[in-house]
C-alpha cells in the first residue's frame, strides 16, 4: 500500500516515497554546487554548505512554493565577492542578515506583484541563459587541476559516464517512475566507478565537506553607520538578485506544476532564511532553479522533499563526508547537463517566427546578457525597460482621431487609443486649430488620459483655441482629469452617465 503525506499546501496528496527519493538526489546535487559557489564568493567550502542547508529548510517549511528549492547560489556567490576579498567573511555574514531584512520587507509590502512586470519574453530569455549558465558551468569538470583540457583516457571515461548517467535520466521515466530516475544514475555511476576501480575526478577533488553542525555567531563587525554605508549597497542588490531569480523560478514551476505559489510569501521566507543563514556561518543565498527542476522532475510536489534534501545534506556534511566525497563528479556532471537541456525553453526557438520582432530582440537580450554577464537581477532589469519602451512606442503610434462636421458646423474629433507621454506628440499634430470653425469638440469616450504628460497637452491645447477666439468642449474624461485641467469649468461638457471613473492621479494618500 502507497503511503501519502500531506505535507502540500495545495488540495492534493503526495507520495511518501517519491517526496524523500526526490530529497536525496537533490541533496548530493547540491554538494558540489553550494561548494563550487562558495569558492567563486572566496570564502570556505562550508560556508556554501551551511547557506544551502540553512536556505533550503527554512524555505522548504515557511516558502510560498512547495517543491522549489533553495541554498547557495552563483547568483549571490557574484554580489558578495568583492565584499569578501577586500573586508572577509564577517562583512558577508553582514550583508547577508541585511540582505534578509530588505527581503522580508518586500514580503511585507507585497511587492512579490511587481513580478506581473515581467513580460514573457524577458522569462524566455532569462530561462535560456540560465540554462546556458548552467551548461556552461560543467564544462570545468572537463579540465584538469592546470586548467588545461582532458584529453586521452582520462576524457574518454568522464565522457562515457557523463552519457551513461544522461542515458538512465532519459530512459528510465520511460520504463517506470517509481524512482527518481536521477538518482538512479547517480548510484549507477557510482557503483561502476567504485566497482570496477576507475579513475576519474570525484567530489573530494573540489574540496573536503567535513564539518559540523552550522556555529552560530553573531557576525563580528562595528555596529555603526560606516559599516551600514559599506554593506548597504552589497545587501541591496543581493536582496534584488535573489528575490528576482526566486520569484522567477516559482513562476517557472508554477506553469509546470499547473498550481500557483504565493510570492509575497516566498519573499518573507527568503528574508528569514538568509538572516539565519547570515548568523549560522552562511553566505546566503536564493531559489535554485536547477536543482527546484531537479526535484520537480523527480516527482516531488509537497515541502517533505525540500526538508529532506537539506537535512540529508547536513547528515552529508557531519557524518557521511568521507562517502559523499567518493561521488564521481561525472554522474553529477551529467545529471546537470541534463537539467540545462531540461531548462531551455525550446518552444521559444519553434515559435520565432510567429513572435513579433521586438519580442525576439528581447528574448535573445536577455539570454546573452544572463549567459554572458551571468548577473540575472540586470538581464531582468534590461529586458523590463526594453520591453516597456517598445510597447510605449507601439501605443503611441495607435492614437488616431476620426473628424467630422456636423449639421451645425461644428467640428467633432473622435479621439481612439491612449493619450500619454508617448502620444502626445502624434496627438497634437490630428488638430488644425487656424482653420477648425468657431466650435470644437473632443470626444474621448474610445480614449483615455493616462498621465500629466496628457494632463498638459489638453491644457495646452484648450490654451491654443482660446487665443483664436475659438470655443472647444472635452467630452468623457474622467472626474479627476476634470480637476486637473486649468479651464475645467468652461471647456468641459458634464454626463455623468458617460464619464469614466478612472483615475490620472490621486490626491489623497
Amino acid at each position: 500500500m502507497k503511503k501519502y503525506l500531506n505535507l502540500f499546501d495545495f488540495k492534493q496528496k503526495v507520495e511518501f516515497r517519491t517526496e524523500v527519493l526526490s530529497g536525496l538526489t537533490v541533496a548530493l546535487a547540491l554538494v558540489p554546487e553550494a561548494v563550487a559557489f562558495a569558492l567563486i564568493a572566496g570564502l570556505s567550502p562550508l560556508t556554501g554548505l551551511y547557506a544551502a542547508f540553512v536556505m533550503g529548510l527554512v524555505t522548504a517549511v515557511f516558502g510560498g512554493r512547495p517543491g522549489m528549492i533553495s541554498g547557495a547560489t552563483g547568483a549571490v556567490a557574484v554580489v558578495i565577492a568583492g565584499l569578501a576579498i577586500s573586508h572577509g567573511p564577517e562583512y558577508v555574514f553582514a550583508a547577508v542578515v541585511l540582505a534578509g531584512i530588505i527581503q522580508i520587507l518586500a514580503g511585507v509590502f507585497r511587492l512579490g506583484k511587481l513580478m506581473r512586470l515581467v513580460p514573457h519574453p524577458v522569462i524566455f530569455g532569462f530561462v535560456n541563459g540560465l540554462a546556458i549558465i548552467i551548461f556552461m558551468s560543467q564544462l570545468d569538470q572537463f579540465k584538469d587541476v592546470s586548467g588545461n583540457w582532458l584529453t586521452g583516457e582520462a576524457l574518454y571515461i568522464l565522457l562515457g559516464l557523463v552519457f551513461l548517467t544522461m542515458l538512465i535520466i532519459w530512459g528510465l521515466p520511460k520504463l517506470t517512475k517509481a524512482i527518481p530516475s536521477s538518482l538512479v544514475a547517480i548510484l549507477v555511476v557510482f557503483g561502476i566507478v567504485i566497482g570496477f576501480g576507475i579513475d576519474t575526478k570525484s567530489v573530494g577533488d573540489i574540496a573536503s565537506i567535513q564539518g559540523g553542525f552550522p556555529p552560530f555567531h553573531i557576525p563580528v563587525v562595528p555596529f555603526n553607520f560606516e559599516t551600514l554605508g559599506l554593506i548597504f549597497p552589497y545587501a541591496a542588490v543581493m536582496a534584488g538578485v535573489g528575490l528576482i531569480e526566486s520569484l522567477l523560478t516559482l513562476n517557472i514551476i508554477d506553469e509546470i506544476t499547473e498550481t500557483r505559489g504565493r510570492g509575497n510569501k516566498e519573499a518573507v521566507a527568503q528574508g528569514t532564511a538568509n538572516i539565519l543563514s547570515g548568523v549560522f556561518s552562511g553566505m546566503g543565498g536564493c531559489a535554485m532553479i536547477g536543482q527546484s527542476l531537479i526535484n520537480i522532475s523527480s516527482g516531488a510536489r509537497a515541502r517533505l522533499s525540500g526538508i529532506v534534501a537539506a537535512v540529508a545534506l547536513l547528515i552529508f556534511v557531519m557524518f557521511g563526508a568521507g562517502l559523499v566525497e567518493r561521488l564521481p563528479m561525472a554522474a553529477l556532471t551529467g545529471l546537470m547537463i541534463m537539467v540545462a537541456i531540461g531548462t531551455f525553453e525550446w518552444a521559444s526557438i519553434r515559435t520565432i517566427n510567429k513572435m513579433p520582432k521586438s519580442d525576439i530582440f528581447v528574448m535573445v537580450l536577455v539570454t546573452l546578457v544572463t549567459a554572458i554577464l551571468h548577473n540575472l537581477a540586470l538581464a531582468v532589469l534590461i529586458g523590463v525597460i526594453i520591453a516597456a519602451l517598445v510597447f510605449a512606442w507601439d501605443n503611441a503610434k495607435r492614437i488616431r482621431a476620426r473628424k467630422s462636421i456636423d449639421e451645425h458646423g461644428i467640428r467633432h474629433y473622435e479621439i481612439y487609443g491612449p493619450l500619454f507621454f508617448g502620444s502626445v506628440s502624434t496627438f497634437n499634430e490630428k488638430f488644425d486649430v487656424l482653420n477648425d470653425p468657431d466650435e470644437v469638440i473632443i470626444d474621448f469616450r474610445e480614449s483615455r488620459v493616462v498621465d500629466m504628460s496628457a494632463i498638459e497637452a489638453l491644457n495646452k491645447l484648450t490654451e491654443r483655441y482660446v487665443k483664436v477666439g475659438k470655443r472647444v468642449h472635452l467630452r468623457h474624461l474622467s472626474k479627476d482629469c476634470q480637476k486637473l485641467l486649468q479651464n475645467a469649468d468652461k471647456i468641459i461638457d458634464v454626463n455623468v452617465l458617460e464619464d469614466p471613473n478612472y483615475k490620472v492621479l490621486v490626491d489623497k494618500l
